[in-house]
């Protein structure tokens, strides 16, 4: 299970992204597009850094390396980021889009599955659920994305998704850590 960053700051939010990722936490990507240099650098430096491999950069690619990032979401041009096998992610918005990816990303978000919950009038154009039959590409992992809330995981799990992705399901809660929980029990349970 994924969870985007919220774009906007929070109370506490390293704190929380801290204890989620003691709470297991597999990926968290860092999604705060107003951010300047400086304002990520202090971000990324107030995560544990046991934790800093398990962080996907969306913004402020050049601060990968700095601080032990291989993971990039939609780069912009291919550069050499100072190690040995980066990770690529990307986001598509169709199954066609999806299907075709190159095989250059190791996993590409597919949304909106549901209407989003973090985005006003952010609905499904089709039923993805009939689209993905149409999925021709497997070596992309495939990621939902897009208004999952706890009771429509198993549906994404039975499905021919590889995994889901959570924002606004977990920031727009009154207790992140506890909504994160009962997600990540459900999924274990499919």
């Amino acid at each position: 299970m994924i969870v985007i960053s919220n774009p906007i700051v929070l109370n506490r939010e390293k704190f929380l992204i801290n204890t989620l990722f003691e709470e297991g936490l597999e990926l968290l990507h860092v999604r705060k597009p107003n951010y300047s240099d400086e304002e990520m650098k202090s971000f990324l430096s107030e995560i544990n850094q046991e934790f800093r491999s398990k962080l996907v950069l969306h913004n402020h690619h050049q601060l990968a390396t700095e601080f032990g990032i291989n993971r990039i979401h939609n780069p912009v041009k291919i550069k050499k980021f100072g190690w040995d096998k980066p990770i690529f992610s990307t986001s598509t918005h169709s199954i066609e889009e999806f299907n075709e990816l190159s095989t250059f990303f190791e996993y590409a978000f597919l949304s909106p599955v549901f209407s989003s919950i973090s985005k006003t009038n952010y609905h499904p154009i089709n039923d993805l659920f009939l689209e993905i039959k149409k999925r021709t590409n497997f070596k992309t992992r495939m990621i939902a994305l897009g208004g999952i809330q706890p009771e429509n995981i198993p549906k994404l799990l039975q499905s021919d998704f590889d995994d889901c992705a959570l924002l606004g399901t977990i920031w727009n809660d009154d207790n992140p850590i506890k909504k994160f929980k009962i997600c990540q029990q459900i999924a274990h349970m499919h």
